[in-house]
């Protein structure tokens, strides 16, 4: 039976989605993370494998072709293995970096390299063992569980194979140096992981389809609560101001786009720009199309640049257009004569593009 407010048939709304990645409820895949750290740690053992081996080849040389100089003490033991240790961390810093970098980035490009406040405050169910248990065994820990068995046979069933060519290779029984046999290992590895990795993309894949349908279908509202919070934001300051942002942007990318079909841009003479029109057949007096000072002025000139539209400097005119001219709207009545004499003038000073062209307006 359907609950008070009806079935949850709506999608959630900009808001709600909001609120939920606040609480750092959005679609994240740890499979998305393994396949970043993977494949970064990967590229870099592309790049410095050959430098890494050379190095631990060295080392291992140094320290077997030197035990019979071993001093037996605690100390001498600890300063071999301090050494050895340090040789290690060297070779694989940047196999580490990477990976670390790859993590990341993978958790940056999931959660949009937004920060969600409210996840960052102290939430005390989350270390209460009974919720823990409960989570646990919950229908929801299924699905990781089962990627977690998917991709452990899919590792058995592509690193048996190799292993077991590896094994069976005759370079074991013949005399080779411990340089061959490292390269030929790496090699063997490289090939088994890289096969692992393209599977472990794909289940990244379809884990990351999976948070995804999930959270979208956990985020879901009834008629009701739609309506509600439609209501609770219509007074809301901030979304109104937010709307009202989003109507200037808007407002403002059309005015650029009318620029180009400008007669003539009267500026004032950097300050100010007015880009104005006038169609004889089908218009009862120019028309603004576009103004603005400072920065916007700036725009408006470029583009009229761009498009070979004329730039007359009139400082009086200018400023008055642009105190009592509305974009989009007809220059007012008081300004007419003023302004044919400036499409005069252009039309005038271009004479071709508008006669010989035909397109006189």
């Amino acid at each position: 039976m359907s609950d008070a407010g009806g079935d949850k048939t709506e999608q959630a709304t900009p808001k709600r989605l909001e609120e939920a990645f606040n609480r750092g409820q959005f679609p994240r895949s740890a499979e998305v993370q393994t396949v970043f750290v993977m494949g970064a740690g990967l590229m870099a053992l592309s790049f410095t494998g050959a430098e890494m081996w050379r190095q631990l080849t060295l080392a291992m040389s140094g320290i077997f072709g030197h035990l019979h100089e071993w001093p037996v003490t605690l100390d001498g033991m600890q300063g071999y293995f301090v050494g050895g240790m340090l040789t290690f961390s060297k070779c694989v810093w940047p196999i580490t970096v990477a990976g670390l970098a790859g993590g990341l980035l993978a958790g940056g490009m999931q959660s949009r390299f937004r920060t969600a406040s409210e996840a960052l405050e102290a939430q005390w169910e989350r270390v209460n063992p009974i919720a823990g248990l409960q989570r646990m065994f919950s229908p929801r820990a299924f699905m990781p569980a089962a990627v977690n068995s998917l991709k452990l046979a899919v590792v058995i069933a592509l690193s048996y194979g190799e292993v077991k060519r590896v094994l069976d290779d005759p370079i074991f029984f013949t005399a080779v140096s411990a340089a061959r046999i490292a390269e030929f290992l790496t090699d063997a590895a490289g090939r088994i992981l890289w096969r692992v990795g393209g599977v472990l993309v794909l289940i990244a894949i379809v884990d990351y389809a999976w948070q995804v349908f999930r959270m979208r279908k956990d985020m879901m509202m009834t008629k009701e609560e739609v309506k509600e919070e439609g209501k609770s934001s219509e007074g809301n300051p901030e979304v109104k101001a937010q709307q009202k942002r989003k109507r200037m942007q808007l407002a403002k990318r059309k005015m650029f786009r009318d620029v180009p079909k400008a007669d003539v841009i009267l500026v004032n003479p950097t300050h100010i720009a007015i880009a104005i029109r006038y169609d004889r057949k089908t218009m009862k007096a120019p028309v603004i199309l576009a103004k603005g000072s400072r920065l916007n002025a700036q725009r408006i000139r470029e583009i009229a640049g761009q498009h070979q539209i004329p730039i007359l400097e009139n400082k009086p005119l200018a400023r008055m257009l642009f105190k009592y001219g509305r974009v989009g709207g007809e220059i007012p009545a008081e300004f007419f004569a003023a302004v044919a004499e400036v499409l005069a003038w252009v039309y005038r000073v271009n004479r071709y593009r508008y006669y010989v062209e035909g397109s006189l307006r």
